[in-house]
């Protein structure tokens, strides 16, 4: 029989493997999953592996206990090492200070991520948390759920690409709004803006975005890639320079294997074995 501490036995961050989906899981609910350097030190590993894996197709990003995805970057630990209020003390501080991929890629603003991260929030998502969701494609919450980017509050601000992130997919006016008064809104707040995809029960939250990344990793694996790559680069680039993105982008698409495999089996009548070539 397992322990009642079972889970505090295991890792901060969790990194399993089920078949073409890869679930990243916060592993910190005695402090609502607040990060440290170990976690997001983990996470970048974590990311790099899918991304490199080619039996991975999608990635899902959730926090365990049931009462928050993630509280923001742990005061105690990750923020004052950044500001620079304590020194590096073990191996994982010194990666977070030292290791140039660690905060891109933990933060999910490296280009190299290019497959696609669904969200699993379950009651608190601020700060950080906040930040990481920005950074998903698909964002599946609890009607517990609660957003929040609260820096301001603490003498600080964003820096995982929220004060870019954020107005993308918000109004103005209301990326102003949250950034600059750090106050809390609820899931169905949430969704009025845009924010997320889905709303449903608390139970619900992990067996819906794995339903999701099922049905998007039986789609062609290149062709995902590359409208999730396409999109990230027409933002904020002229019509014109639009346009010559998506052509580009479809004549690698159909120089793929892929390309024949789904009409053809469309004509068979039958399933598409995709093979990401």
């Amino acid at each position: 029989m397992k322990s009642s501490n079972a889970v505090n036995e295991l890792p901060p961050l969790l990194y399993d493997k089920r078949g073409q989906l890869a679930v990243i899981t916060f592993n910190r609910p005695q402090a609502l999953n607040a990060l440290t350097p170990e976690m997001v030190c983990r996470m970048t590993d974590a990311l790099l592996d899918a991304q490199s894996d080619p039996e991975v197709r999608v990635l899902v990003l959730t926090g365990a206990g049931g009462r928050a995805f993630c509280a923001g970057g742990d005061l105690g630990k990750m923020i004052p090492l950044l500001s620079g209020e304590r020194p590096p003390q073990d191996a994982w501080d010194h990666r977070v200070l030292e290791d140039a991929d660690v905060m891109p890629v933990s933060s999910l603003c490296d280009a190299r991520l290019r497959k696609p991260i669904i969200a699993a929030i379950h009651g608190i998502c601020v700060a950080a948390g906040a930040e990481l969701l920005l950074g998903c494609d698909l964002r599946i919450v609890s009607s517990d759920a609660r957003f929040a980017w609260p820096e301001v509050k603490r003498g600080l601000m964003p820096f995982a690409g929220s004060v870019w992130r954020l107005p993308r997919q918000v109004p103005h006016s209301q990326a102003m709004a949250l950034l600059l008064t750090g106050e809390t809104i609820n899931a169905q707040q949430a969704l009025a803006m845009g924010l997320v995809n889905e709303v449903v029960d608390s139970d619900e939250v992990l067996p819906r975005a794995l339903a999701l990344a099922e049905l998007i990793a039986g789609n062609a694996p290149l062709a995902v890639m590359e409208i999730k790559q396409a999109m990230a680069a027409c933002e904020g680039v002229s019509q014109e320079e639009a346009r010559k993105i998506e052509k580009n982008s479809y004549r690698r698409i159909m120089e793929t294997e892929d390309a024949r495999e789904g009409p053809r089996a469309f004509i068979e009548k039958r399933m598409p074995r995709y093979q990401g070539k």
